[in-house]
């Protein structure tokens, strides 16, 4: 295929030339990673690079990087390797000869310490630079190893701080080592942000005032950031929240069920920090959920189904969409099988890899099940449908925005509709709340846990 880039594709491929660390806040759909490739083919044409590392989420990994390099005629000279699979598998492919060698981030750790710091190669792309925004996360600690033997650093992103502006520090010290934001997460906190704790310990951060304008000067000469609706006429994106009524008797059994649990809850974990609370937090909130879904999880893992409401509300979507495919996002494991039992008779698949995902743009999968941590990111999704179902939102608003975007991108055909299965009265409501909030995962548990324990215990 003959690649036409648009403007603002080539405003993107000379910011990498020209700048060799830099970050590319481009929106979903703005075609991150065909302007990279190319990019990256005339450094390489230019002698200005010679072995390119890419770290991607997994399933990105996988597929897209590969699949991209294959589809466009001029970059059909670019060999691209994927250092995946077995470690032996790596040592093979990273032992071959190849411009681009792609890896998962979960791989990252092991690469670095396999090359003891000091990495093989000239540039490297961080393929949602997001996945580092944790400076306490091993993976960064890795990365702050590596950066100082690349030459070029080249990050991506669509939505560089869904969380709010703290996490910028981590992906800033990615691209230019603390220059601008500063050498330290501590620092860069006390300049620029109130800080609020609870037993000393810090549960929030609110950017001081004029503050956001501040950081955003200082990052600006090596960002560049895009929004789709300035620069493509996508189809409109339609959310329904759909409300699911649980019987009378169903609904007595989740309102004696949460709280059981929350007192269970505060009892074993009440006097607990703030950091801690919340990840105890989650444990409560999932098991909540799953009873909204419809079954549960016992100690032995063992699962009980508790209702079947969700799973006709979603049968009756899948009805109406009159032979259209619908992709949809589960929360649980448990969820799958009662999904595809509900729907027998129609061409349910589980997405593993790129099987699926040929099958599903090829308009060979009717209801595609998937979980938003493996589809969020990078997947071209568009051609096999434009209908949308969370089973259960969760509350990760930036695996939310990111997961719809698989089907709310360039070449979409159709308006994109939504839907969002809430069970009535239950922690549903405050999960899809939460994702409309905008704050931090760890806060809305936090407020979430606060709401249900003033509900239950007065």
């Amino acid at each position: 295929m003959i690649y036409k880039p648009y403007e603002y594709q080539r405003i993107a491929m000379r910011w990498i030339i020209e700048k060799p660390h830099c970050g590319l806040f481009l929106d979903m759909g703005l075609g991150k990673t065909v302007s990279t490739l190319t990019a990256v083919q005339q450094l390489i044409d230019d002698c200005e690079i010679s072995r390119v590392l890419v770290v991607a989420p997994k399933k990105v990994a996988e597929t897209t990087w590969s699949t991209e390099a294959q589809k466009w005629d001029h970059l059909r000279g670019l060999k691209v390797v994927k250092v995946l699979g077995s470690e032996k598998q790596r040592c093979l492919t990273l032992n071959e000869k190849a411009d681009v060698y792609v890896t998962g981030r979960d791989n990252f750790v092991w690469l670095v310490g396999k090359y003891g710091g000091q990495l093989p190669f000239d540039a490297l792309v961080i393929d949602e630079l997001t996945s580092f925004k944790s400076s306490k996360s091993q993976r960064f600690k890795a990365m702050r190893i590596a950066l100082p033997s690349v030459k070029r650093v080249i990050g991506l992103t669509g939505t560089p701080a869904p969380n709010g502006l703290i996490d910028l520090w981590a992906q800033m010290y990615c691209l230019d080592q603390g220059e601008r934001l500063g050498k330290s997460i501590s620092r860069y906190r006390e300049a620029y942000f109130e800080t609020h704790k609870w037993n000393n310990v810090i549960v929030r951060c609110d950017v001081k005032k004029g503050c956001d304008e501040i950081i955003r000067n200082k990052i600006a000469d090596i960002c560049l950031s895009m929004q789709a609706r300035d620069y493509l006429q996508l189809p409109a994106m339609i959310t329904h929240q759909v409300e699911v009524e649980l019987s009378s008797r169903t609904m007595a059994a989740y309102t004696k069920f949460e709280k059981d649990k929350v007192l269970e809850f505060k009892a074993e974990h009440g006097d607990e920090p703030a950091n801690i609370l919340a990840n105890s937090a989650a444990g409560l909130m999932n098991k909540l959920s799953q009873f909204a879904n419809g079954a549960i999880y016992d100690e032995d893992m063992q699962v009980h189904e508790v209702h079947g409401e969700k799973l006709d509300r979603l049968a009756e979507i899948v009805e109406a969409a009159n032979g259209s495919s619908v992709l949809v996002f589960y929360q649980y494991k448990h969820d799958i099988p009662r999904i595809m039992a509900r729907l027998k008779g129609y061409k349910v698949r589980t997405y593993k890899g790129p099987a699926e995902l040929d099958d599903w743009n090829a308009g060979k999968i009717d209801v595609l099940l998937t979980h938003p941590a493996s589809t969020a990111y990078g997947l071209n999704m568009q051609q096999g449908g434009h209908y949308i179902v969370w089973f259960g939102t969760g509350w990760n608003l930036e695996h939310y925005q990111q997961a719809n975007a698989r089907l709310h991108r360039q070449g979409q055909q159709y308006p994109v509709t939504v839907y969002k299965l809430v069970c009535k009265g239950t922690v549903d409501e405050r999960a899809s709340a939460a994702l409309e909030g905008k704050k931090g995962v760890q806060q809305n548990l936090l407020d979430s846990l606060n709401y249900l324990i003033r509900k239950h215990c007065g």
